[in-house]
């Protein structure tokens, strides 16, 4: 694969192991770790957060071996789905600051560059999940916010 934006191909990267059930030493039970993500979902984190709380703080290695369920299936299923999905929530964040940046210092050419990149990864992104079904049909991205 090769990057999005550049000719360059894709960096290597490690993979997990090959393991089918979560390691015996993890000493939180799968209604726990369920229980666990709901609560935090409600407090407004994000799915990575989730995950890296549940990994640094109750050494849960993987939620998916755990539960058998990703993250994002037990926010749903607990009623607690975010709005829009989180990649795309923090491209929009990145846009705005970027934004901001601009009108700080208007003759930063490579970031204006670099805000159309940005704008047109979340036009792609909010294509695929209108397409979906993940977002609505009438959902739009506008240069000043989200609407």
């Amino acid at each position: 694969m090769s990057r999005m934006h550049s000719s360059r191909k894709g960096q290597a990267s490690s993979r997990k192991p090959m393991i089918s059930s979560s390691p015996s030493w993890v000493q939180v039970q799968k209604k726990e770790a369920e229980d666990l993500i709901i609560q935090m979902g409600k407090l407004g984190k994000a799915s990575s957060q989730i995950g890296l709380a549940l990994r640094d703080q109750y050494g849960v290695p993987n939620v998916r071996l755990l539960t058998g369920k990703s993250i994002m299936e037990i926010l749903v299923e607990g009623g607690v789905k975010p709005q829009i999905p989180e990649d795309l929530s923090s491209l929009i964040e990145r846009a705005r600051n970027v934004t901001k940046h601009l009108s700080e210092n208007k003759k930063d050419e490579s970031n204006r560059h670099g805000l159309i990149l940005i704008e047109s990864k979340i036009r792609r992104l909010v294509k695929y999940y209108v397409r979906e079904g993940i977002i609505p049909q009438n959902w739009k991205y506008s240069f000043e916010g989200v609407s």
